[in-house]
């Protein structure tokens, strides 16, 4: 049966989502503070700038006014930029209808306190239950049906199995995990590292640079995430490997973009002038850099990124400065005496 589900955010990924759910027999209410985008949505029945050709069904209507689309339903899905998340839980908080279930597509840390997405809607919205959404995923691919794989995460079983049900379908499959917090760590790093894949492209380096740096990135999101109390293996499931897979290796991904102009010589504001969106990874290194040094975690490729977006430091000399690192063993044990013969 057919639910009313309201979706904040009208961008490449709100659309994919709004699309998904009125395929799947639901009514959708999606809300954007652009009236450009309301009017292109309601009239053309398309996001022409950020996902052409993709048509929106009839069932999916947009407005501007988020007190209208609160009222329309107590299950509310976030699509929106995570720096612009606490601002928005804000608002909501001032409405007399708020949601009862939020479910989170954003994926980020918050600038300046460092903050998961649930942790900066629980602080606006106190006592309200968080799904966090996470995965391989690009909106592109997601709108046109193609086989797709996200995982549902939650501290609350039922409320990740009624977002698991209200989405799942025989083009996107929805696994629940109770680690919220290793899925939106893992959701959030990925784009530092899919950052500087992109710059090892724009250098000019080949595969087995990429390589290097997926393979070493899963292992800092991990140190950083078990430090912070994840689980080890969701980092190896699909808000882990998963994400970064995709994220690091598609053009569709705009953290890799982004990083590849940057490897090609433009500055960082030059980058995000020229890419036109949001990109989470130049937003999301700032906090995860503090948050090694603070937790006293190792995590040298975040540190690199943090030196070329914020200090000035030539991309190539990043690479020479990890690639000189003092050597080391690849697996992690406190006592490697136990394992060498």
């Amino acid at each position: 049966m057919g639910r009313n589900v309201s979706v904040l955010g009208a961008g490449s990924m709100g659309t994919a989502v709004s699309v998904l759910l009125a395929d799947n027999g639901h009514n959708v209410m999606m809300w954007s503070i652009y009236r450009d985008e309301v009017d292109m949505i309601n009239n053309l029945r398309e996001q022409k700038d950020k996902l052409p050709g993709v048509v929106v069904p009839q069932s999916v209507s947009c407005t501007d006014d988020l007190e209208e689309a609160m009222q329309f339903s107590d299950i509310c899905i976030i699509v929106i930029p995570a720096q612009k998340v606490r601002e928005n839980m804000s608002a909501i908080a001032s409405l007399k209808q708020k949601p009862s279930l939020i479910s989170c597509f954003s994926k980020g840390l918050e600038k300046g306190s460092g903050l998961r997405m649930s942790e900066v809607i629980n602080e606006e919205l106190p006592g309200i239950t968080v799904v966090a959404m996470s995965g391989p995923c690009h909106a592109e691919e997601l709108s046109k049906g193609i086989p797709t794989a996200y995982v549902a995460a939650s501290e609350s079983r039922k409320a990740a199995e009624m977002i698991q049900d209200l989405f799942m379908s025989p083009r996107f499959r929805v696994y629940t995990n109770p680690d919220i917090v290793g899925v939106e760590l893992g959701g959030a790093i990925k784009n530092i590292i899919a950052l500087c894949a992109g710059i090892s492209d724009g250098l000019g380096y080949g595969d087995n640079t990429k390589a290097a740096l997926m393979t070493r990135g899963i292992a800092e999101i991990s140190r950083l995430g078990c430090a912070m109390g994840a689980k080890r293996q969701t980092f190896s499931g699909l808000a882990g490997i998963g994400d970064l897979i995709v994220t690091c290796t598609s053009m569709h991904s705009r953290n890799r973009r982004a990083g590849i102009l940057i490897g090609q010589g433009l500055t960082v504001e030059q980058t995000l002038e020229e890419v036109k969106m949001v990109v989470e990874g130049v937003y999301t290194t700032e906090p995860v850099y503090k948050l090694s040094r603070e937790l006293g975690i190792s995590m040298p490729i975040t540190a690199e990124a943090h030196a070329i977006l914020f200090e000035g430091k030539d991309p190539a000399s990043a690479v020479s400065s990890l690639m000189s690192r003092n050597r080391t063993c690849e697996h992690e044990a406190e006592d490697l005496d136990d394992i060498w013969k």
